[in-house]
């Protein structure tokens, strides 16, 4: 009974807020995803769903498409953490797997996602690209949050990748005659 009522409410109440961001701290403007609806329905799909009930949490495996409010996510397992009392109430969702996560302007790729619905900030880590257009920027971590639209990227320890542990980028200039 308790797993039938948290899987109507994980997917009529989800509160996933995307992990797409803008170019915010490289080019001072705030992400798209800035007053992101984060109370809209959400439809979620797996291939797999697991329910842990006694630990409040549970697992969606293989395949997970997550879309809300024009925001779509995609990555191979998904774990919801929630409190159960008088109701359930989302607590964090973590991807991970690959993910995936787009909006009608951006894209964001990153090995691993952590969403804190209580602080409306997501994280992505590892192996971290933003992309707007042709504009895009690498990094080890990226931080959005989603009541300002203020992202942040990080470059992460050096030696870690390529970069030498610094964010890049690559920009494009309007053309002039």
């Amino acid at each position: 009974m308790r797993a039938n009522r948290f899987i109507l409410a994980a997917l009529g109440a989800l509160a996933l807020g995307g992990a797409a961001s803008s170019m915010a701290s490289a080019q001072a403007r705030s992400s798209a995803l800035r007053g992101h609806d984060i109370n809209a329905p959400v439809d979620v799909a797996a291939d797999r769903i697991e329910v842990q009930d006694r630990a409040d949490r549970a697992l969606f495996i293989g395949n997970v498409v997550v879309n809300q409010a024009g925001l779509s996510m995609t990555t191979e397992r998904l774990r919801i953490a929630y409190v159960s009392g008088d109701g359930i109430a989302i607590k964090r969702l973590d991807a991970s797997g690959g993910v995936t996560v787009t909006s009608a302007s951006e894209t964001a790729r990153g090995d691993y996602a952590v969403y804190d619905l209580d602080r409306s900030i997501i994280t992505m880590v590892g192996n971290v690209r933003l992309a707007q257009g042709p504009n895009e920027i690498f990094g080890s971590r990226l931080i959005i949050d989603l009541d300002s639209g203020r992202a942040v990227i990080d470059g992460g320890p050096a030696g870690v990748d390529q970069s030498g542990g610094r964010v890049t980028g690559r920009f494009t200039v309007p053309r002039r005659n």
